[in-house]
């Protein structure tokens, strides 16, 4: 069983992940985690903040010379600004008097509509926002990303998959129905601007940023998650909270500011007909097959061994450059809204992020399907698994 958590606030002296349960044996280094931390930073539509937000990667515990050693796993993600922050930021009690005059100290009263703010503030009692937003900020996703290099270097050792994620919508441009990127095509994707797999298509939405940009407003968007390799019977089908899509569901969900899942062609699907909506199945030459991948590769809950692809909506970021409406909760006027820097568009990298959570609830249930303490003896399960299938 693979457990996780993350700590740390955005303006915080570093974020803290630690996972536990994977084997021994997992490829992992501070470089790996680095380059994917920098996948997260990318995207055409990113704020300044991300010129200057480098990524600090320390491995402290479970890890060593680059292999994992079974036990649980701690990664420390440091922040540069933090000198700037030590103050305001402190876990330990400071005098009023050096916070005193501090403009980064003074309270945000103005909640945001959209964010936390207003509904954390009146969850835990607070008449400051900073205490909301410092952890519900988007920053601790670089946590999860963390956690899902880890995850994908042990889903490619044992079972040869391969995740990626493309953008498929930002505001009213969308790529054409049916392109599905390859295993090979990751580079492909990294190359686009807005990590759009279609040349046409990512041009149009580096267009939409630009126009939301001179707007002063924001964008969302559709990532979707695609992956190969993935051998039939993750999951299961005997309850609900053990169903695959479920899980991945609810892992995508948690993600900030997602708003919509769908698995394959998800609400595509809903408008057919059921002559039109189901993967016919056939026998070829590798075995049982399915003729379509309309349900993105996952029936009754369970890994079908077809492509799995499942689809994320992003609203637009919350923090509006024009600022919207609100009210101060101290004065309880009317107010414009806090405006923290912000991104025009947070849609590439989110789909990092969302690769990130697909990666480790498809290694969850790896490691539930087969077991094993270390790399070679759950890809011998997986092995002996898939030699042994009764239908195949």
């Amino acid at each position: 069983m693979l457990r996780w958590i993350t700590a740390g606030e955005s303006h915080g002296q570093a974020l803290v992940a630690v996972i536990e349960g994977m084997p021994a044996g997992v490829p992992v280094t501070s470089d790996l985690i680095a380059d994917e931390l920098a996948r997260r930073r990318a995207g055409y539509g990113r704020g300044a903040r991300m010129k200057f937000e480098r990524d600090e990667v320390e491995l402290t515990g479970g890890v060593r010379h680059g292999l994992t050693l079974g036990g649980p796993i701690a990664i420390r993600i440091g922040n540069t600004e933090w000198p700037k922050w030590e103050t305001v930021m402190s876990a330990d009690p400071v005098d009023a008097a050096a916070l005193d005059g501090l403009a980064r100290n003074a309270p945000l009263t103005r909640p945001r509509p959209g964010h936390a703010d207003l509904v954390g503030m009146q969850k835990y009692g607070f008449t400051d926002a900073r205490p909301v937003l410092e952890r519900a900020s988007a920053r601790e996703t670089a946590s999860r990303v963390v956690l899902g290099t880890v995850a994908r270097s042990l889903l490619t050792e044992t079972l040869g998959v391969q995740v990626l994620s493309h953008v498929v919508e930002i505001g009213t441009v969308a790529v054409p129905a049916g392109v599905v990127p390859g295993p090979d095509d990751r580079k492909a994707i990294e190359a686009s601007p807005v990590r759009c797999f279609d040349t046409a298509t990512s041009a149009a939405m580096v267009a939409e940023i630009d126009e939301a940009r001179k707007d002063g407003d924001t964008l969302g968007g559709v990532v979707e998650v695609v992956v190969h390799g993935l051998p039939p019977g993750l999951g299961s089908f005997v309850h609900g909270d053990r169903k695959l899509d479920a899980r991945l569901a609810g892992a995508l969900m948690g993600i900030q500011a997602i708003k919509g899942v769908e698995i394959g062609d998800g609400f595509q699907t809903a408008r057919r007909r059921g002559s039109q909506a189901h993967d016919e199945i056939e026998a070829g030459p590798d075995g049982i097959r399915r003729r379509t991948g309309r349900a993105g590769g996952i029936e009754g809950g369970m890994s079908t061994g077809e492509v799995l692809r499942v689809r994320a909506a992003m609203k637009p970021i919350s923090t509006v450059p024009r600022a919207l409406s609100t009210v101060d909760v101290v004065t309880g006027e009317p107010a414009v809204a806090i405006n923290q820097r912000s991104d025009v568009c947070a849609v590439p990298p989110a789909g990092v992020v969302a690769e990130a959570m697909v990666t480790l609830v498809l290694a969850e249930a790896a490691v539930e399907k087969f077991g094993g303490d270390s790399v070679p003896e759950l890809r011998r399960n997986a092995h002996s698994y898939l030699e042994n299938l009764t239908v195949r």
